[in-house]
């Protein structure tokens, strides 16, 4: 295991119980290749980040469910190795580089991923936390997604189910330290 910068720490080593299937490590992503930074399919966050949602990880278990991670801490290279795609302008600058934004997912005991209605890293309106045409499954997962992870102190992305951040008055620097 390599050594990560100050303030920093493995997902799993605060939340043994997560799943991890870190989509940019692999080609299972939209630019449908392994992204600059990612040497191994590891969630990072800053500490305090992990141990937030180590908080809603928590309420999570005593429902029978557990996080599935796609992305957290995202090296800046990894930012500038994006692409233009049909959505728009990926930003110059990603919350994931400050090591405080998950995106993630819900699973049964199996590891299997609750129905959300749509797909991880689908940019279309399908995606947004308001969108209607969704069964009343979906939508509750959603919810309690949604419910728990602002419970335990993240802000939500309106237009990403998955994505939440945890406030920081720190000051905004972008890491680029490669996940290994």
């Amino acid at each position: 295991m390599s050594v990560l910068p100050e303030g920093f720490v493995y997902i799993r080593d605060v939340i043994p119980t997560a799943y991890e299937d870190i989509r940019y490590a692999g080609s299972h992503n939209f630019v449908g290749c392994p992204v600059d930074g990612y040497l191994a399919p590891r969630g990072v966050l800053r500490t305090e980040a992990a141990m937030a949602l180590k908080t809603a990880a928590d309420a999570f278990q005593k429902q029978g469910l557990f996080l599935l991670i796609y992305d957290a801490y995202r090296p800046q290279r990894a930012v500038d190795h994006f692409v233009l795609f049909p959505r728009g302008y990926i930003a110059v600058y990603s919350g994931h580089s400050r090591g405080m934004t998950v995106d993630l997912t819900l699973t049964d005991r199996d590891g299997t991923p609750l129905d959300m209605g749509g797909e991880f890293d689908w940019f279309a309106k399908i995606s947004s936390h308001d969108y209607e045409d969704l069964t009343p499954a979906q939508k509750a997962n959603r919810r309690l997604l949604r419910e728990t992870m602002l419970a335990a102190g993240f802000e939500d992305y309106s237009e990403e189910w998955w994505h939440y951040t945890l406030p920081s008055d720190a000051p905004k620097v972008y890491y680029d330290f490669p996940i290994e």
